[in-house]
């Protein structure tokens, strides 16, 4: 049986964290930044968790069992 490959989007957009977590990033933070607060932009930078729902097809992608 072949190997399962690690699908390349999502090696990029999340990362795991000691515990087995899964970290991702915010969306709306790339552009069009001049009308969104300061305070809007700093809670976008701030990495959070993955929810429980997600994890199974996250985990999938990223070739995890």
């Amino acid at each position: 049986m072949p190997k399962q490959k690690t699908n390349s989007g999502a090696k990029k957009r999340f990362a795991l964290t000691g515990t087995g977590k899964i970290k991702r990033k915010h969306a709306f933070k790339s552009h069009i930044l001049t009308k969104k607060t300061k305070k809007q932009k700093r809670n976008l930078t701030q990495t959070g968790l993955i929810s429980k729902v997600d994890e199974k097809a996250v985990k999938q992608l990223l070739a995890m069992r």
